[in-house]
């Protein structure tokens, strides 16, 4: 029905709009005091571009009908996007770049029996060109940054017992290079059920793959790398792993204890315990990631909501390079309506949109041009005042009155013929 939006689509009204810029607000300080800069990318990119590498399934991406028979797709991530530009509008810019977003993205999620668009909103950066430790580190603790500027940390202060009072989030930390190295040993026709078995805890369908009891008892090894990060470090180096593995794995645990260092200073309130989990069987949904992958997530008694997912792709933009030369690279989104939705369980969010300052009201017809001009020199002498022009003259002065008390108004400024306006502050 016309008007009604689109299956999938909603309408952000004012409140909406102002809950949300407050959360991109303080996101914006923390990426820009970290160094970084922003980028704004297409909305519509060319199919090939979103699909590099078989990165996103093509019935997730949104297609429009482009010219010249191209087929384009609504981004239903950023990373794809901002990596095509690095590598082209870009070229020549020195390394590292330090790039964030905010934007909406589209995916084609399966709902009610049938396929239909929804619209997202995300915040993100892109640590373009530096790999190794220091560039892991510096991405994980940027997103940490990130939950505590919007109040996602509560203060030593606000916790009677930080021993046994819970944690406001999780960090869940994987290693895709790893965790695919690890599922060599299984014939490839498996290969893909056993990593959905192992993601998912799933025993039973495990049991129903006919691995042999060598295969099988290896994957159950793979079930219990999940946890505590110095239990899951001891478990995967017990494990017959290749050099390369191994490699990986020494690189986790310098990773750890940075982090876990790092945490401690940064979060006293956490009293000493780390909100570090090491998941081993983290996959995410993009397989572009190469080597770090994580996810942060609150749990609450209404379930599990994620916050934000990210990870390191190291061979992303040698796809969209025309020499074909590679950069490394790593990355987060943040969600900003789930983000919304646990601010608002805890009352952090505005609960209107900002009120106006001043009201001002023409007595009569005759001085609608003087109320005109003293409310653009309200307007002119501060910084970003709010000036409204009462529209309506048949109301009587105790109406108006009452309708700025309703809107929050703070001052009324009376305009009448052959006299100074009257300024009143609305009580």
């Amino acid at each position: 029905m016309v008007h009604q939006p689109p299956r999938g689509a909603r309408d952000l009204l004012p409140l909406d709009v102002t809950q949300k810029q407050w959360v991109e607000t303080r996101l914006r300080r923390v990426f820009q005091g970290w160094g970084y800069h922003r980028i704004i990318t297409s909305t519509l990119e060319r199919l090939d571009t979103l699909m590099a590498g078989d990165a996103i399934e093509r019935s997730s991406v949104v297609t429009v009908q482009g010219d010249d028979e191209v087929e384009l797709g609504l981004r239903p991530e950023l990373t794809a996007s901002i990596a095509r530009a690095a590598v082209t509008r870009l070229a020549g810019t020195s390394f590292p770049l330090r790039l964030y977003y905010q934007a909406n993205v589209f995916r084609q999620v399966y709902q009610g029996g049938r396929t239909i668009p929804q619209e997202y909103y995300q915040a993100g950066i892109e640590l373009l060109g530096s790999g190794g430790l220091l560039a892991d580190a510096e991405a994980l603790l940027l997103l940490t940054d990130c939950l505590a500027t919007l109040g996602l940390v509560p203060t030593a202060a606000e916790q009677n017992d930080p021993e046994s009072s819970p944690l406001p989030w999780f960090l869940i930390l994987g290693e895709a290079g790893l965790t695919h190295s690890l599922l060599d040993p299984f014939p490839e026709a498996v290969r893909k059920p056993v990593r959905h078995a192992i993601a998912h805890l799933d025993r039973l369908g495990l049991g129903t793959l006919a691995l042999g009891p060598d295969l099988e008892a290896y994957a159950l090894e793979l079930f219990d790398l999940r946890g505590e990060p110095a239990q899951v470090l001891q478990r995967v180096s017990q494990l017959n792993l290749t050099p390369q593995q191994r490699e990986r794995v020494t690189n986790l645990k310098d990773l750890v204890h940075l982090l876990g260092e790092s945490l401690k200073s940064r979060f006293p309130s956490f009293g000493g315990r780390s909100p570090l989990i090491l998941d081993l069987s983290l996959v995410q949904t993009f397989d572009y990631y190469t080597g770090i992958i994580f996810e942060v997530v609150r749990q609450t008694d209404s379930g599990q909501w994620q916050l934000g997912q990210g990870g390191r792709y190291d061979q992303l933009l040698g796809l969209y390079n025309p020499d074909g030369s590679c950069h490394p690279g790593i990355g987060f989104s943040l969600n900003i309506e789930v983000l919304q939705q646990v601010l608002l369980t805890l009352g952090q969010l505005p609960e209107f949109p900002p009120a106006s300052q001043w009201l001002v009201v023409p007595m009569v017809p005759m001085v609608y041009g003087a109320a005109i001009a003293y409310g653009q020199k309200l307007r002119d002498t501060a910084e970003a005042v709010r000036v409204e022009l009462h529209l309506q003259p048949d109301m009587s002065p105790q109406e108006i009155r009452d309708y700025a008390r309703d809107r929050r108004l703070q001052r009324i400024a009376w305009i009448r013929p052959d006299a100074l306006p009257d300024l009143e502050i609305v009580e």
